[in-house]
């Protein structure tokens, strides 16, 4: 996965210029039950509800996240909308609802260490906590995100 990353172009986040990607791998456990929308977030249902988070390459295309504007408990979003937003010093990067949801819990960790984010993106920083509706079809396992890195490197 590193030899990947250190590969791809770069990721456009809302309102920022494109950036190259960071060469190192940050320890992370990896869910083989995660799915990816094509924007870069990951969802792990469990029941109707699910936990989401940004994916290693977005933290990684990001940079070092210094802050986190999390939705409030019981907010609804539907598939696409603006979630909440991550600054890091590099840019402001948005994080789109990858289904119809509700907020039911946000990770209160990255109010005060933010780089959570960064250290653990696929775990310990996921960023809310959320009951959904509707379908996840549109989703991809790892193997089908990966995928779509490569074919985004190729646009480029």
């Amino acid at each position: 996965m590193a030899a990947l990353r250190a590969t791809l172009g770069s990721l456009r986040f809302a309102g920022a210029k494109a950036f190259p990607v960071r060469s190192f791998a940050p320890a992370f456990r990896c869910f083989s039950d995660l799915r990816f929308a094509p924007t870069h977030e990951w969802f792990k249902a469990e029941g109707d509800s699910a936990t989401l988070g940004i994916s290693d390459f977005a933290q990684g295309q990001l940079g070092e996240v210094v802050y986190c504007e999390l939705p409030d408990v019981g907010a609804k979003f539907k598939s696409k909308d603006t979630l909440c937003t991550l600054e890091s010093v590099k840019a402001v990067g948005e994080v789109y609802a990858p289904v119809d949801c509700e907020v039911t819990a946000v990770n209160e960790k990255l109010q005060d260490e933010p780089a959570t984010v960064n250290e653990s993106p696929e775990d310990e920083g996921w960023l809310v906590k959320v009951k959904f509706t509707g379908d996840t079809g549109s989703l991809m396992d790892r193997a089908a995100y990966e995928k779509h890195l490569e074919s985004e490197k190729t646009e480029e």
